[in-house]
């Protein structure tokens, strides 16, 4: 059975098409929605099966499991990483909700989530009311990854409607947020002494440096 599309207000998110999502999630579905970088895929970071399909549909090898996590608020982080110093909590308060993905310590809760021995993970809190609407309802954080294009010239597809085409035999539901970016978020290291940007995308990754 076909993927649904679903459209959704990407300012004013309708309350029942977040439910409709949270709802798919909730019965271990994978979805595909708009942040404020590049679309992304994901699922209910608590349901390991859908995980292990989520890998995949994108050809992770799930002893590696390089995926990010959506989190609504920086007291949802707190949850999956180890103690954050005052200087890096001081630069997450600044710059989220916004287009970076910083890499921390994991606390001793992700590795028996997953069942995979990680030490560090990958937090997003994106600038978007959509995603931040579903895992507020949803109550867990998204396990994610982003949506690439085998386009040489075109490494992220912008249109969702593309986007569907695409994965609508693979997934259970793709959001209709409007066009997305095809830059993709900034990812900055702070497990160091100092901060290392990974990934120059987007935002303003002069503070970082």
């Amino acid at each position: 059975m076909a993927a649904e599309l679903l459209k959704i207000h990407p300012l004013n998110p309708e309350g029942r098409k977040v439910q409709r999502a949270v709802d798919i999630l909730a019965k271990g579905g994978i979805i595909i929605y708009p942040t404020d970088t590049i679309y992304g895929i994901g699922c209910d970071l608590m349901n390991r099966k859908s995980i292990e399909r989520l890998c995949q549909v994108m050809n992770i090898r799930p002893q590696k499991l390089d995926l990010s996590f959506i989190c609504n608020d920086l007291s949802q982080i707190s949850e999956y990483v180890k103690r954050i110093d005052t200087p890096v909590f001081k630069i997450l308060k600044k710059s989220l909700p916004g287009p970076y993905t910083f890499i921390l310590e994991s606390s001793s809760r992700v590795p028996r989530i997953l069942n995979v021995n990680k030490k560090t993970v990958g937090i997003r809190i994106p600038d978007h009311a959509i995603p931040r609407a579903i895992v507020a309802h949803l109550g867990n954080p998204l396990i994610t990854t982003s949506i690439k294009d085998d386009d040489v010239i075109k490494a992220y597809t912008t249109d969702p409607e593309e986007i569907y085409e695409d994965f609508k035999h693979t997934v259970d539901l793709v959001i209709h947020g409007g066009p997305g970016n095809n830059i993709p978020s900034s990812v900055i290291d702070c497990t160091g002494n100092e901060l290392v940007v990974i990934r120059a995308g987007m935002g303003d990754i002069e503070q970082f440096v």
